[in-house]
């Protein structure tokens, strides 16, 4: 798979400073924000500032020190919003990669969702 980068998607155009965000945390390699559309209580999208199409493009390609800002920030914000499996009953982390799993943006994001009961993500195949 390539991945080819558009620098016009939303998200770097939220990054530039072109589209305002409702941000809830921002580190050196990672931007966290509300998601305008929200699927619970808690939904915040996060996002690593270097130009990365999906998950995997993200694990393959970015650096160390980038993987870890990421991961961390998930971790933290977790916990600022008290939904970690050992203060709640949980949350669901969710990234969608592709035309398959309806990736509406084509720059990686993490979905955090939680705050209320989610349901199954899938159901069985017929």
């Amino acid at each position: 798979m390539a991945y080819d980068y558009d620098d016009q998607n939303v998200f770097a155009r939220i990054l530039r400073g072109e589209i305002p965000n409702d941000t809830v945390m921002e580190t050196e390699h990672t931007l966290a924000f509300n998601d305008i559309t929200p699927q619970a209580p808690v939904h915040v999208l996060v996002i690593p500032k270097g130009a990365y199409v999906t998950y995997d493009d993200f694990c393959a390609n970015a650096s160390e020190a980038e993987i870890v800002d990421f991961a961390r920030t998930c971790a933290a914000i977790c916990k600022e919003r008290g939904i970690t499996a050992d203060a709640s009953p949980g949350f669901r982390a969710l990234t969608n990669a592709g035309e398959h799993a309806v990736q509406e943006v084509p720059h990686f994001h993490m979905h955090i969702i939680g705050g209320r009961p989610l349901g199954r993500i899938l159901s069985k195949m017929d």
